[in-house]
């Protein structure tokens, strides 16, 4: 490469500070929950950081993390989807009379719930794909359907106790294969393992984009976002490992989280569930199979929504009528506040993840010192609007 190319390469990069400015919708979000985080550490004198209340913290929160990665890719292809937290709800019942009742294993009762959830997702989808009636419409009337199902299957009553090889699914912790106990050495090496795949690939993917003279995020940023990550990830990890090691759900979460990143950022499909959002005619005047696209996508959420619910259903220990009730709402709010966009198109898995851990990191504090559920409900309310008001500003600021 000649002299002047190097520079003309050096000089496309953009100052940390513009480059931030450029790229606020993706880590405004993330500075808030650091910031949110730091707030409750110090309000509830650093019982936030504790290794048992990280534990809880993803206890809590992993089904509404999980269906709001289903949640993105539904709001990404320009829909909505009102029923899943009825959907979980009945899955939960269905598993505790399946388990409960009829004494049938979990390695039974765990993949029927899950083509049952796959199910219910396909013949919503059908309906939004095929028939052209709106998501809001079809998902109202799902969360209706299955608010009532659950009723009827439960018979008005709580099913419960699960079977311990059920409970395992929220309450299980992976195993010290190294025989330490505390900390919990296989905790530890997970950490490090993750941290270094993830510093690796960002390394690859740079020096990838290096290669075609693209230089988009500054060198010292870079440097500086993937060692705050690698140390996050490790620190989170030696925690845990001071606890009783990484909670089964997390493993579920960190999972779903890599093979959906991969399926939107490296995959044909996820580019044309963006293209679908950003513009449906241009997408279907493209080639785009625009209806079984919608229909894989909706189906999707079923299957999320099914594994919440036998995550959520684990956790309880029973299967009750209520369970699941307003769900779906906290699962929308963890979609927008990371990022995403009302009219489609735009958004990550990663924001979303973001989104959920916001809400999580809110109710945990807010619970911790004392605020009544009234008044956590009017912040949440406050916070969702205040990430639909950025949402918006940015578009208008970008036109």
């Amino acid at each position: 490469m000649t002299t002047k190319e190097t520079s003309t390469v050096i000089q496309s990069a953009p100052s940390v500070a513009s480059y931030l400015k450029s790229h606020m919708r993706d880590y405004g979000m993330l500075i808030a929950l650091v910031v949110i985080m730091g707030m409750f550490q110090f309000l509830t004198d650093g019982i936030l950081m504790r290794p048992v209340n990280l534990t809880n913290l993803f206890l809590q929160n992993s089904y509404i993390i999980i269906m709001a990665i289903g949640m993105l890719l539904v709001i990404v292809a320009g829909h909505i989807d009102l029923s899943v937290g009825s959907v979980a709800g009945f899955i939960g019942a269905l598993a505790a009379v399946m388990a409960v009742n009829y004494d049938l294993p979990t390695i039974i009762v765990v993949p029927v719930c899950l083509i049952v959830g796959l199910i219910i997702g396909g013949l919503q989808g059908y309906w939004i794909a095929y028939w052209k009636i709106p998501a809001f419409i079809v998902t109202l009337a799902g969360m209706l359907v299955f608010r009532g199902l659950t009723l009827a299957l439960l018979e008005g009553q709580s099913i419960g106790p699960f079977p311990e090889s059920f409970q395992l699914l929220s309450t299980g912790f992976v195993p010290d294969v190294f025989g330490v106990g505390r900390p919990n050495v296989t905790a530890l090496v997970l950490g490090v393992l993750a941290a270094s795949a993830i510093v690796f690939l960002a390394a690859r993917s740079r020096f990838r984009a290096l290669k075609y003279g693209i230089q988009d995020e500054p060198f010292s940023f870079f440097i500086v976002k993937n060692a705050l990550i690698a140390v996050a990830i490790i620190y989170l990890s030696y925690m845990l490992s001071t606890y009783r090691g990484l909670p089964n759900v997390l493993m579920t979460m960190a999972v779903l989280i890599a093979i959906y990143t991969f399926l939107t950022n490296s995959t044909t499909i996820g580019r044309r569930i963006y293209a679908l959002g950003g513009n449906v005619k241009a997408a279907k005047l493209s080639g785009i199979n625009t209806e079984r696209l919608t229909f894989l996508t909706f189906a999707n959420m079923g299957m999320l929504a099914a594994l919440a619910g036998l995550i959520f259903a684990a956790r309880l220990n029973t299967a009750t009528p209520k369970a699941g009730f307003a769900m779906e709402l906290d699962v929308i709010a963890a979609v927008f506040i990371g990022g995403a966009s009302m009219s489609g198109g735009v958004g990550k898995i990663i924001g979303a993840v973001i989104g959920a851990f916001i809400m999580g990191v809110m109710n945990n504090g807010m619970s911790i010192l004392g605020i009544g559920i009234d008044w956590q409900q009017v912040i949440k309310g406050l916070v969702l609007l205040a990430a639909v008001i950025f949402d918006v500003y940015n578009k208008q600021k970008a036109r």
